[in-house]
């Protein structure tokens, strides 16, 4: 029984398996990237909005706009932005789901990327396959006296070409449904923590006036 060994299958790969390797590596290095920054963003947002809604219950507005004033990130500098603001509840409104949908982009950096090389590996892979197949029946014509077994050689080992676009393809479409939908929680979480803000700001508003 004939077998490939590692160096024989990478050999048969060629430019083609380099290229989808770097791929790979490219992809994992986003992953655990934003993995970790999509991590402590949750886990920032989890520590401010039980700060926030302990100062709101106590309506204690100068240390809720102190203690987001120190806090110094991105989501503190949002909720400060919407404690602040003097326009209209609906002004309000449209301004902090910009600022959300703002934050969300800086969360979902690099992930086009990501999907980007999830649908176009297995076309890489598949592109590859085909040259080697085509590089088969081509070693075929050269030897007229040579059974199918040539041929079922060549496209075995131009099908791990096939095999590696799979291979990275699946991990990187995979992360990127789960960001996508993690930072789509973390941005509803995050927009009602500002209604709760702009209704206290509201309630404050009527028993001043």
């Amino acid at each position: 029984m004939n077998q490939f060994t590692i160096k024989e299958l990478i050999t048969a790969g060629g430019p083609v398996l380099i290229f989808l390797t770097a791929l790979s590596v490219y992809s994992l290095a986003v992953i655990i990237e934003r993995w970790k920054a999509l991590k402590k963003a949750t886990k920032t947002f989890k520590e401010l909005a039980h700060k926030i809604n302990f100062h709101l219950k106590n309506e204690d507005t100068l240390a809720l706009s102190d203690f987001l004033q120190k806090s110094k990130n991105y989501q503190s500098e949002i909720f400060f932005k919407i404690l602040k603001h003097e326009g209209s509840n609906s002004e309000k409104r449209e301004f902090s789901e910009k600022l959300v949908e703002w934050y969300s982009g800086k969360l979902s950096k690099r992930l086009n990327a990501l999907a980007t090389i999830g649908s176009s590996s297995p076309f890489i892979g598949l592109f590859g396959t085909v040259v080697g197949v085509i590089r088969a029946f081509k070693d075929l014509s050269s030897f007229q006296s040579a059974g199918p077994s040539i041929v079922a050689a060549g496209i075995a080992e131009a099908l791990v070409n096939t095999a590696a676009g799979l291979f990275v393809a699946v991990p990187a479409i995979v992360a990127y449904n789960f960001f996508i939908s993690r930072i789509n929680a973390l941005s509803s979480d995050m927009n009602l923590t500002c209604e709760n803000i702009i209704a206290y700001c509201q309630k404050k508003q009527k028993i001043e006036a």
